[in-house]
């Protein structure tokens, strides 16, 4: 696919590039790039998750699992990104040289379409956490936070810099007042709580790490596209991976290990209700904080989907910005959001094979003479081997070995059949005749 005039008849400098890499020349700087994926991951959900680790394996096991399922995602979305700050190309493009050009729209149109129902999950917890921490009326609350993450997404890439900038100060200062709250509660030390309260094991807290990004740390390249090399592309994903996640993950469960949480079997670390309890000038920063928090991961998902889609439908970005941010914006408001979570978790075990197949195809098998060294197919078939195999290996780990990592296990055997068919494939282009 060439560069067409589209890249520069925008002269206010807004386009999107859905179709096309991103030119050089209008690249952006490494603190730009990190901001946008710096406050992604500085949201409330991660404290929920952080707490019910510690709240499942205690202080320590905890700790251990939250850092391994944080390095795991360095490595991934950081391969990831080298590749986009290399190539300029988002993931749609990018998949199309692995996957081939029309079957790419298999895993670009699943994952674009997973992040719209996490868009709609999240909108639907604005409201429902504002409704049960102060009354407030739930469906016009959602319908209002869902209007103003889609008007924000509408911005582009800047906004999401700017919107990371803000949320991510905004969740430590506040995560570390509701820690302070909760010290001051307490006589205990965090570091001796045992946990064994819930039924995480370790392998499974390992893969709710991972499983809480892996949709859009697979998409990453629609953010570390606008990096200017490969280098500056890891560095950005990795001031979320391991840093901004494992910070909010780690609040999370200090909350649970001081014993601030109020019900941490079921809403793990979530700080809210410890600030709003307290009254005074943290209520009205705690409505904010909502807002700001859920707005970050609502617009970051929602560019997601947009880009993915006007790539897959050769639409404007910001046209599908809106079609698809009514979509979930009417799926929060009609409460069907409440039923998307066990769905998306499910459906976030055989994402990691995807991102898997990607990096064997083009940053390590390259090396080898294998992968699709920038050949042109339709249809590939090792990735989608890769991709199947992956999958089926997550899914059975999931049900029948839940003290692993069914998210490691997923990557791993993609990343081995995928390189044994891209070995086969080579060797048949060798066998046909010139």
């Amino acid at each position: 696919m060439t560069t067409t005039a589209r890249d520069t008849t925008h002269a206010t400098g807004i386009e999107e590039f859905e179709d096309v890499p991103v030119p050089p020349d209008r690249r952006r700087g490494l603190w730009s790039v990190s901001a946008v994926w710096f406050g992604f991951p500085m949201v409330l959900t991660c404290a929920i998750f952080g707490g019910l680790i510690v709240y499942s394996l205690g202080f320590w096991t905890g700790m251990l699992a939250i850092a391994t399922g944080g390095l795991c995602l360095m490595l991934y979305v950081g391969s990831l990104s080298v590749l986009a700050g290399r190539t300029g190309k988002n993931f749609a493009l990018s998949a199309a040289e692995t996957f081939g050009t029309r079957a790419a729209a298999v895993p670009s149109g699943f994952l674009a379409t997973i992040v719209i129902g996490w868009f709609a999950f999240q909108t639907g917890m604005a409201g429902s956490i504002l409704h049960g921490s102060l009354g407030w009326n739930e469906r016009l609350t959602t319908l209002v936070a869902g209007l103003a993450f889609v008007a924000v997404t509408l911005l582009g890439i800047r906004a999401l810099s700017v919107i990371g900038m803000i949320a991510a100060p905004f969740y430590v200062v506040l995560g570390l007042v509701a820690v302070f709250l909760a010290a001051g509660d307490s006589d205990a030390s965090p570091t001796a709580y045992q946990g064994g309260g819930g039924a995480l094991s370790f392998g499974a807290a390992v893969t709710l790490v991972i499983a809480s990004f892996i949709d859009s740390g697979t998409m990453t390249a629609d953010f570390t596209r606008w990096s200017r090399n490969g280098r500056e592309g890891f560095l950005a994903a990795a001031s979320a991976f391991p840093v901004s996640q494992v910070i909010a993950l780690v609040i999370g469960g200090l909350i649970v290990a001081l014993g601030g949480a109020a019900d941490p079997a079921t809403d793990g670390g979530d700080f809210l209700g410890l600030l709003i309890g307290h009254g005074g000038l943290l209520v009205p920063l705690a409505v904010v904080f909502v807002f700001v928090n859920l707005g970050s991961v609502c617009a970051h998902c929602l560019y997601n989907g947009a880009v993915g889609w006007s790539q897959l439908t050769r639409g404007r970005m910001r046209r599908l910005t809106l079609v698809l941010g009514a979509l979930g914006v009417v799926l929060a408001v009609a409460g069907i959001w409440s039923y998307f979570e066990q769905w998306l978790n499910l459906l976030g075990v055989i994402v990691p094979p995807i991102g898997a197949v990607v990096i064997l195809d083009q940053l390590v098998l390259p090396r080898f003479g294998l992968g699709s060294r920038g050949a042109v197919r339709a249809v590939r078939w090792p990735p989608f081997a890769g991709w199947l195999a992956g999958a089926v290996a997550a899914l059975l780990t999931h049900a029948f070995a839940p003290w692993l990592s069914d998210a490691v296990v997923g990557f791993a055997i993609a990343a081995l059949v995928v390189t044994l068919a891209s070995v086969i494939d080579s060797r048949k282009d060798k066998e046909i005749p010139a």
